[in-house]
């Protein structure tokens, strides 16, 4: 199997690192070898931030190649510019554009919603509750249900 190459980035505050760490989790738990390196920026400020995530039998490396990104990921659409050059012609591009932010339950969820459209673009890991548990693990009690459910609408967005 080849390597996937997955890009999410974002402004800080977004929870870019959320996304990525629960994505290198799910993908773990699925028996895959994980990679991920972050890019901070300015998070303080708000600034860009970006996390790659890798995935594969044998993965050597942390860093995407340049324009090998299989699955990009935008939390704020300020940064799709400032990414998109690093998507391979046949990759796939998720942007708060392609999620039901009409139905987005708190402005804070977003980076799990957009991680549900992303999960349900991923063939490898099909196993929806396999994400939810691992969604679930990733949040306090306070914050669970809500960020569930946020994924959960986020996957069904793209199962058209």
């Amino acid at each position: 199997m080849n390597t996937t190459n997955i890009i999410v980035a974002g402004l800080g505050g977004q929870g870019v690192l959320k996304v990525t760490d629960i994505l290198a989790e799910v993908l773990f738990r699925a028996g895959y070898d994980v990679k991920k390196s972050e890019v901070h920026g300015m998070s303080q400020r708000g600034g860009s931030v970006s996390s790659e995530v890798r995935f594969g039998e044998n993965v050597a490396s942390p860093m995407v190649p340049a324009g090998e990104c299989d699955l990009l990921a935008v939390l704020d659409i300020s940064q799709l510019e400032v990414v998109l050059g690093n998507v391979r012609k046949d990759g796939a591009v998720v942007t708060p554009d392609d999620v039901p932010t009409d139905k987005l339950a708190h402005p804070k969820a977003l980076n799990t919603m957009i991680l549900g459209a992303m999960a349900a673009k991923l063939p490898q890991v099909k196993d929806e509750a396999l994400w939810i548990e691992v969604v679930g693990e990733a949040f306090p009690e306070k914050l669970r249900d809500l960020n569930i459910e946020m994924f959960k609408v986020g996957f069904a967005s793209q199962q058209r």
